[in-house]
């Protein structure tokens, strides 16, 4: 199956929420596109002492509402388009969220497979020493995102600081908690998405002991919305990695099947469970789905085929436009991803403003701050979703992109 465009996706999904905001053509033609996009070459000294150089980008779509915020992704398969979207993405996010940031994302096309750790430190501060100039605590704020990780950001943390010979922690989220990172940084994604579903189980007066979740995937984000939803009660069914899903009738032991992956390298296997597919697995007769792994899986092909009540969207974009208009008609509720995952940018958050006071807060204190501010967005999204009586990312999108748009009013942008 041919590759469905994201940037052409969130498009659409900016244009389905202007059915109900009307925007002029102007400020629609501002929205739907970034506002500057950078592509760099970047040459890099080899182990084996030959020079390869990688390409990498950074777009910025809109700074209305605060700095650009979002993540430097390292993926063999990355594509302007893919940053372009997920800058559009962090937008909303952003704004859905109400945290003072707006939306960016960078990427380098790269197999870090390939690379010894020190190719991939020379790669990493190679990135900020072309981008350099573009970032800041105030004007552009990168993360990790897609096989990067907070050892990478110290390393970009350590080459911007030697660029402006200053301190500067703030300039990047998701560090080591050595150099300025968050406590609850980790768990945050995983814990937030867990966070808005049992806001919308409660509202619905349901026993969490009752609800059966599959989860699709087993990397971070997935690991930490089931350990949250096990300890509030849910029973998880499912977890998967690429090479398929495992299965338990009486939930999935999270420990047991770490331990497992780590030993052998795939969940296929783990004591106590049965091998399904990915395809399997989307399709079981579950009340929660929770796709977490990779974009695209519910599309117009298999939509019909999903029989779980509530799809608490994970990852960003694993629903296509065409199989939210098959999900909505069959009275699936969705969580859209801007809101589900919204926890990590939300924790970058707190990290940056902990960054700039020079005072820091413990786990439990972010994590609280992250379950009041995720449930208040939820039920503002769910507000509107009842009473328009539109699909929950619509409503997501008209209140990420009124919020954005009163910025632009306000500065006079539009």
């Amino acid at each position: 199956m041919e590759k469905l465009n994201p940037f052409v996706a969130a498009q659409k999904q900016l244009e389905e929420a202007n059915r109900y905001l009307h925007l002029d053509d102007g400020l629609l033609q501002q929205l739907q596109n970034p506002k500057r996009i950078v592509e760099v070459r970047i040459p890099v000294a080899m182990d084996n002492g030959k020079i390869q150089v990688f390409r990498g980008f950074r777009s910025e779509h809109n700074n209305a509402r605060g700095p650009y915020k979002g993540g430097i992704r390292y993926s063999p398969t990355e594509t302007l388009d893919d940053v372009k979207a997920l800058s559009m993405w962090m937008t909303w996010k952003c704004a859905v969220a109400n945290i003072p940031y707006g939306g960016g994302k960078g990427g380098i096309i790269v197999d870090t497979k390939k690379l010894s750790k020190g190719e991939l430190e020379r790669l990493s501060r190679g990135y900020i020493r072309a981008l350099y100039d573009l970032f800041g605590p105030n004007m552009d704020v990168p993360a990790p995102d897609m096989y990067t990780t907070p050892e990478i950001m110290g390393w970009m943390l350590d080459e911007y600081e030697t660029i402006k010979r200053s301190q500067s922690p703030g300039f990047i989220t998701g560090k080591p908690l050595a150099l300025g990172g968050s406590q609850g940084r980790t768990e945050a994604t995983g814990y937030g998405g867990a966070f808005v579903l049992h806001e919308l189980i409660t509202k619905r007066k349901i026993n969490p002991k009752k609800v059966k979740v599959a989860v699709q995937g087993f990397g971070n984000v997935a690991y930490y919305v089931v350990e949250k939803l096990q300890q509030l009660g849910y029973t998880v069914l499912t977890v998967s990695d690429s090479t398929g899903g495992i299965y338990s009738e009486k939930g999935i032991d999270l420990q047991k099947a770490m331990g497992h992956k780590k030993k052998t390298g795939s969940l296929s296997g783990t004591p106590g469970t049965k091998t399904i597919t990915n395809k399997q697995l989307l399709e079981l007769p579950v009340d929660v789905l929770i796709p977490a792994a990779m974009e695209n899986q519910i599309t117009a092909e298999n939509a019909k085929n999903i029989k779980a009540k509530i799809v608490l969207e994970m990852a960003n974009g694993p629903v296509t436009p065409e199989a939210d208009t098959i999900l909505f008609k069959k009275g699936i509720m969705q969580i859209p991803d801007i809101l589900a995952n919204s926890g990590g940018v939300s924790v970058s958050y707190f990290e940056w403003v902990q960054n700039t006071y020079g005072y820091y807060w413990t786990k439990e204190e972010v994590l609280k701050k992250l379950e009041e501010l995720i449930k208040r967005e939820f039920n503002n999204v769910y507000n509107i979703a009842l009473e328009k009586k539109i699909h929950m990312r619509t409503a997501a999108y008209i209140l990420a992109v009124t919020r954005v748009v009163d910025a632009m009013k306000a500065r006079g942008m539009a």
